[in-house]
């Protein structure tokens, strides 16, 4: 009896070290936590928001075992930032999260993003190179890599071939002029029901900051301790403004105007032209006419340049797994598998120059056309290429708010440009210094 018990004791300690053993031992899994919004970023509609980035992290947990990456769905883009900022107040901020255009210098000047310049440096599958330039840059804060991009849209001009076609006009090429777009502008406006007003416009939503681009000319520096807005370029931009809104008597139309085929021209996403050209969207949107997008027209001092949008993604600060950090965050905007499902599954396109000028893209993007023709790939190419972005300074939004009000003011006024501009810099360059 007494054998035995002690056989029983000597078993159950052999258990209970084994067992602390294997406690000890067993691999324990890693929390990899993710910031997302759901639906697009763009506007547009979007059934498969959740379908990339599953399989990304399903590939991902694959190849790093023990490692699990969670995310809370159904946060919607425009309660995004908000959401994101109260995690970052409860200390429950995201080891890889979405970083909108919009909150992306706030949240590089206070901190709250990792950098990534010796990350980048010490790893060679990650080249600045492999991406669109204005995409990476628009990651950039004061000379240091806070994010990489994730997903670009480009400004594109959407033509109603139809308006033209009624007029006698043929669509514009890739590489027409101001010239060009006032030339055409002039001949589509017009009073065609006889009440003393137009009502059929050359252009709805061109802006002077789109045209001050087109001209080569930037407003700030990358820092934003200069401002150039009184350039003389910019003075052109302007003026070319003020000549294009005196064709309709500074009657502007409404995008209501636009949707009922009034309209020859409006700056839109390559987004709307993903979403809106393919069926069955292009049964539900813009049914009335025949159109297409081309590049924006060129000022004398520029080219045919668009400005470009970009979702960033970036790594919390504060995170506790920097490298699996990193290898996600690779994932998302290196890898090729997961960037040529931005063009299966999204509406943007890939910063990858690799995967935007692949054959697989090109097959992509002219599938279910209605007219059978989808946008070239090498145009595509070419205004990824030459496309701008933004500078990147704490208080660029601020001052651009001041620089478009005055601008448009002054684009509907009588006021003399230049030493209305020069005002402008002077104000702006005050509020910089505050």
């Amino acid at each position: 009896m007494k054998r035995r018990r002690l056989t029983v004791i000597v078993i159950a300690a052999v258990f209970s070290v084994a067992g602390s053993l294997m406690w000890a031992f067993w691999p324990k899994q890693t929390v990899l936590t993710f910031g997302m919004m759901a639906g697009s970023y763009w506007d547009v509609p979007n059934g498969n928001c959740y379908r990339i980035i599953d399989q990304t992290i399903q590939r991902f947990e694959k190849t790093h075992p023990g490692v699990h990456v969670k995310y809370t769905s159904g946060i919607l883009k425009r309660d995004y930032s908000e959401w994101l900022s109260e995690q970052m107040l409860l200390g429950q901020t995201p080891d890889v999260f979405m970083v909108q255009p919009n909150d992306f210098n706030t949240f590089s000047s206070i901190g709250a993003l990792k950098s990534l310049n010796s990350l980048i440096a010490a790893d060679k599958t990650v080249r600045p190179s492999m991406y669109y330039t204005a995409s990476y840059d628009a990651g950039q804060y004061q000379n240091t890599q806070y994010a990489l991009p994730y997903e670009s849209v480009p400004v594109m001009m959407f033509v109603n071939k139809t308006l033209l076609q009624q007029s006698g006009i043929p669509l514009p090429n890739n590489n027409w002029t101001w010239d060009d777009f006032y030339r055409i502008c002039k001949q589509v406006t017009r009073d065609t029901n006889g009440n003393g007003h137009p009502d059929q416009f050359g252009y709805y939503g061109y802006t002077w900051e789109e045209a001050a681009y087109a001209n080569g000319v930037s407003l700030f520096n990358a820092d934003g301790t200069a401002c150039h807005i009184n350039d003389s370029r910019v003075v052109s931009a302007v003026q070319f403004m003020k000549d294009l809104s005196a064709l309709s008597g500074n009657t502007a139309p409404t995008s209501r105007e636009f949707d009922l085929g009034q309209v020859a021209f409006r700056p839109f996403l390559f987004s709307d032209y993903r979403t809106y050209k393919p069926y069955p969207w292009s049964i539900k949107k813009y049914t009335g006419f025949d159109w297409d997008c081309i590049k924006m027209p060129s000022g004398p001092s520029g080219g045919n340049v668009s400005e470009l949008n970009t979702l960033l993604m970036g790594i919390s600060a504060k995170t506790r797994h920097g490298r699996l950090a990193w290898d996600f965050l690779k994932m998302l905007t290196a890898d090729t598998t997961t960037q040529q499902q931005i063009f299966q599954y999204s509406q943007g396109v890939s910063v990858l120059k690799q995967v935007t000028e692949s054959a697989q893209t090109r097959a992509l993007l002219t599938e279910n056309e209605l007219d059978g023709q989808g946008i070239n790939t090498d145009t595509l190419d070419e205004i990824m290429k030459s496309a701008v972005t933004a500078p990147k300074f704490r208080k660029y939004d601020g001052a651009i708010q001041l620089a478009d009000s005055r601008v448009n003011t002054l684009i509907s006024s009588g006021q003399e440009i230049e030493p209305a501009l020069s005002t402008l810099r002077l104000d702006i360059l005050n509020y910089l210094e505050q």
